[in-house]
């Protein structure tokens, strides 16, 4: 079926990974473009049930991961019991896949709201010959659970609460892009709404890379010479990666940053000579049965990551096929360009082809191809110039820039199961205008922008800290876009901060003090209390006001703007002025020192303000204020309308101001209340305290003249 209707295409909305050296997706286009290559020497406490004659017969490098054995359990709501009984690659799929949700900007409320579907691959249970390895002591009743393959994708359904389809794919080496293709097929078949699809692979056990040896796949050089002479094997590799998955119709409304789009794919079947020797046959089927589907001719194919594990039957197979089906497609002047990503990390074996699937994404991105590593001289069974084929061996723009980049991705199991995936460039989507070079450090017109970061635990808070310090470092995106997407596309966890700057240095200051656990301006920190009373607006009484008050807002929030013009005109039968004169202070009106003016302003900029947190989401259970902010309450709470409530705090403060006011004034002291006595001492008689606000907030009452020799005695002290 073809898929060349934007109905039946995918998009990429979201990456994430755990590869030897590049511990996230800009890590590994790192790691691509700089031609790295992360094979190193075994880690130390890697394999050691090893016989020493056993360790002569294969070399110990690899693509590794660091710290395989750590895992914050506490933060997946895992007990240590049953994170030690856990494999590791259950553990690594749960970690991808919360890394997958922050990089798509879905938090995991979100998610659970959807009808979402995960498809992991996997072909490797080292730990379970670990465990089995051990005595019986080391089985308990986590044991079942903790070893069993299909429990890597139930796993992260189960952490996300989402109902899909949730399944763990063997289909050998192609086992993650096999998930990718048929997390496709759901989602175009409307089994799910937006999908998680990819792979993971851990070599734990020294088992496992003997069998490769002694089966002959492994190279001795520890290197992956893919279509080079040299081809002698593959090296292991090991970590893992994800795609989050939507119908593309549905990203663009969403209006979801989109990678890359998936035109289509295919999956099928086919041994050669043996049962384990790949077929030329199937290959070219496959590739041509994704194309179709696809709707893309072969000559608009510009760039194919190999399956491309550098052994000696496997490449001239491979680039077969790739001849008979591309390159025959295109002119000799014009080759096919080709590479494979196991040159860099080694062969991730079940999670090889998600690997592949990444590094094509990010060459979309970036509108670059990197240099596939290990090519000097082509394989003699690989006449790469007549079969019309390149290995890209530098890094380069792609061969067309000036047209939509398609490239395809290989991934094929011992068993014969082949998959193939047709991936293009993402499409050019219109949005905002970015801010202009030089703003992106500074908040414009001079405000104030939050950063709001959470963590399971203390520590957790002060990595985050950490890690957005060293973001906001080296990035020069717009402050005020990465406070929205730390509002609304990241889980508010338990542990929370949050830092506040009108430049990047004073938000790197803040996020220092966060990171080192200290207190500092800027930064409002706590943990969340176990309630589910919710949000309680406060409503303050007079005092609250400042001259040019919400005039930002009135410009800049439509919201505001909206209800403060309703405000207004339920308050305009009952006075001579215009409130938003008063507020931008224009010639000819009145004060806001007027008792008759201030309290029916503040009460119509409370209640707008209540109006936007509102429309963010933000809605009150309960609400509670003093004076006219008593009577904002009462409009949020329902209780009063708009218009009774404005003849209310109008009609209130013109009998306060104009008939009951006396010759006398108040005074606010930050002083406690013995303290304040002893300070009006002078004054006995003519001052007096007249409330108490708090521990250190006295308000003081009496004669005019009195109070004004008193203030000029606080202003001298």
């Amino acid at each position: 079926m073809r898929h060349d209707d934007e109905a039946d295409q995918i998009a990429v909305i979201g990456l994430s990974c755990r590869l030897p050296q590049a511990d996230s997706s800009a890590r590994l286009w790192e790691l691509l473009r700089d031609g790295v290559d992360a094979i190193t020497p075994l880690p130390s406490g890697r394999w050691q049930q090893r016989s020493s004659e056993e360790a002569e017969l294969i070399s110990e490098r690899g693509g590794f991961l660091d710290r395989v054995d750590q895992f914050d359990a506490d933060f997946f709501g895992i007990s240590p019991r049953e994170a030690a009984a856990m494999d590791p690659q259950q553990r690594l799929a749960l970690e991808l896949g919360w890394e997958l949700l922050e990089n798509g900007g879905i938090t995991p409320e979100r998610m659970a709201a959807l009808r979402a579907g995960v498809f992991v691959g996997a072909m490797n249970d080292d730990y379970a010959t670990l465990t089995r390895q051990r005595s019986s002591q080391a089985v308990s009743h986590h044991t079942l659970a903790g070893l069993q393959r299909s429990m890597i994708a139930n796993r992260l359904s189960y952490l996300l609460g989402v109902n899909g389809p949730s399944l763990t794919i063997d289909s050998g080496q192609s086992s993650s892009l096999v998930a990718v293709h048929m997390a496709c097929q759901s989602l175009r078949a409307g089994e799910c709404e937006i999908a998680l699809a990819g792979g993971v692979n851990l070599n734990l056990s020294f088992d496992g890379t003997l069998s490769v040896s002694r089966f002959g796949g492994l190279s001795p050089d520890g290197r992956c010479y893919t279509f080079d002479a040299r081809a002698n094997g593959y090296v292991r590799g090991e970590g893992g990666g994800f795609v989050l998955l939507k119908p593309l119709a549905q990203a663009l409304r969403d209006g979801d940053h989109i990678h890359g789009v998936l035109r289509g794919s295919a999956v099928n079947n086919g041994g050669g000579d043996s049962l384990t020797t790949p077929s030329q046959q199937a290959q070219e089927d496959v590739l041509r049965r994704a194309y179709t589907a696809a709707g893309v001719r072969p000559e608009d194919i510009q760039y194919v990551e190999l399956h491309g594990t550098g052994t000696a039957v496997g490449d001239p197979i491979e680039a077969a096929a790739l001849a008979t089906v591309l390159g025959s497609a295109r002119p000799a002047d014009a080759p096919l360009q080709v590479g494979s990503a196991k040159t860099n990390v080694g062969h991730l074996e079940g999670a090889a082809g998600i690997v592949g699937l990444l590094k094509v994404l990010l060459s979309l991105e970036a509108g670059e191809l990197p240099a596939s590593l290990n090519f000097e001289t082509p394989n003699p069974a690989i006449p790469l110039a007549d079969w019309h084929l390149q290995v890209q061996t530098e890094r380069s723009p792609w061969p067309r820039p000036d047209v939509s980049l398609v490239a395809g991705v290989s991934s094929f199991g011992l068993g014969g199961t082949n998959a193939h995936v047709v991936v293009e460039q993402a499409p050019v989507v219109k949005r905002a205008p970015a801010a202009k070079p030089g703003q992106v450090g500074v908040v414009a017109g001079g405000g104030v922008v939050p950063w709001a970061l959470s963590g399971r635990s203390a520590a957790g808070l002060r990595g985050q800290a950490a890690r957005l310090r060293e973001f906001a470092r080296s990035s020069d995106v717009s402050l005020a876009d990465v406070g929205l997407s730390l509002v609304t596309s990241r889980a508010g966890l338990e542990h929370r901060a949050v830092v506040l700057g009108s430049d990047r240095e004073e938000l790197v200051a803040a996020l220092e003090a966060v990171a080192a656990g200290e207190p500092a301006e800027g930064v409002v920190s706590g943990v969340r209390a176990d309630r589910a009373d919710g949000v309680v607006f406060v409503f303050p009484g007079q005092g609250a006001q400042w001259a040019g008050m919400a005039v930002e807002l009135l410009d800049s929030s439509p919201v505001f703007a909206k209800r403060f013009g309703e405000c207004a005109a339920a308050l305009e039968p009952h006075i001579d002025w215009v409130p938003e004169d008063v507020l931008r202070e224009r010639e000819g009106a009145p004060s806001l020192d007027r008792v008759d003016v201030v309290q029916p302003m503040l009460w119509a900029v409370m209640v707008s303000l209540a109006e936007v947190w509102c429309s963010a989401g933000i809605k009150p259970a309960a609400v509670v204020g003093h004076s006219q902010g008593e009577l904002a309450a009462a409009v949020v709470a329902g209780v009063l309308s708009l218009e009774d409530a404005a003849r209310i705090v109008a009609l209130r403060s013109q009998l306060i101001g104009r008939e009951l006011a006396g010759r006398g004034g108040m005074v606010s002291l930050p002083l406690a209340e013995d303290a304040a006595s002893e300070l009006i001492g002078p004054w006995s008689g003519r001052v007096s305290v007249a409330t108490v606000n708090g521990p250190r907030s006295t308000v003081v009452a009496g004669e005019a003249v009195a109070l004004d020799e008193l203030m000029a005695v606080c202003e001298r002290d």
